[in-house]
């Protein structure tokens, strides 16, 4: 089962011609079955490390390894296993508009390499979304909630060991978002990795997983069963007895 490593992960970017660094060496590692919030504020730098994590971007410098192996070299034929290793919802809309979420899901199933039984696939990952039902329906006639569990059935109808979620729950109301980590928590349990970059603080602290802070591109905090805005582990309390 795949772990992933970003080794001193740094990612640039052009504004007004001049070289900014989104991110600036990164070291982390996530092990199989994990999930990690990634938080920080906006720009701090949580969406380039999810997307250097997945292989959808190359650092410009230091490195980012899936199973011990270079991403970069998983070029042509190889680059399949990315598609296989990851589910995505990125904050940008991926649903194509003019296809229905059927036609939207078996794309994607057949993208990340399923050749038989795709109509069971998409009414699976529909279901596991709450979503059953709108296979006929176009994106356009989505609210965003429903928009964005689509994005999830789409990320989750390969059966992804590992999934990157950004900002997955943006503008749900709190019912919709406490199914969505249920759900997730679910798949956890299962085995699925969940790398999540999130504002929603309250399911953070609830949850209390693994928690990496991002501020001005650099980590600066990693915590163990962590709540929001943890950037170091507590201290351990030491009780002396009376003799």
């Amino acid at each position: 089962m795949p772990q992933i490593r970003l080794e001193n992960a740094t990612k640039y970017y052009k504004v007004e011609r001049k070289k900014h660094a989104a991110v600036s060496s990164i070291n982390l590692t996530v092990e199989q079955g994990e999930f990690v919030f990634l938080i920080g504020s906006s720009g701090a730098g949580k969406s380039t490390v999810l997307k250097l994590l997945g292989g959808d971007i190359s650092p410009n410098e230091g490195a980012a390894f899936l199973d011990g192996v270079n991403m970069n070299r998983f070029i042509g034929p190889w680059n399949f296993r990315l598609r296989r290793a990851f589910g995505y919802v990125w904050q940008e809309p991926r649903l194509m508009r003019k296809r229905t979420v059927l036609e939207n899901l078996t794309m994607a199933a057949r993208s990340g390499g399923l050749k038989e039984n795709l109509d069971p696939a998409v009414a699976k990952a529909l279901s596991l979304v709450g979503m059953v039902g709108a296979e006929h329906v176009y994106p356009a006639e989505l609210s965003i909630g429903q928009s964005r569990r689509i994005e999830l059935a789409r990320a989750l109808v390969c059966s992804p060991p590992v999934l990157l979620l950004d900002e997955l729950t943006a503008n749900m109301d709190d019912d919709n978002i406490w199914d969505i980590f249920h759900l997730l928590n679910e798949l956890n349990v299962h085995g699925t990795t969940i790398i999540m970059a999130t504002h929603a603080s309250k399911y953070v602290n609830i949850l209390r997983k693994r928690v990496i802070t991002f501020r001005d591109g650099k980590l600066i905090g990693d915590v163990q069963q962590g709540r929001y805005g943890d950037i170091s582990e507590p201290p351990k309390r030491i009780f002396i007895t009376k003799k």
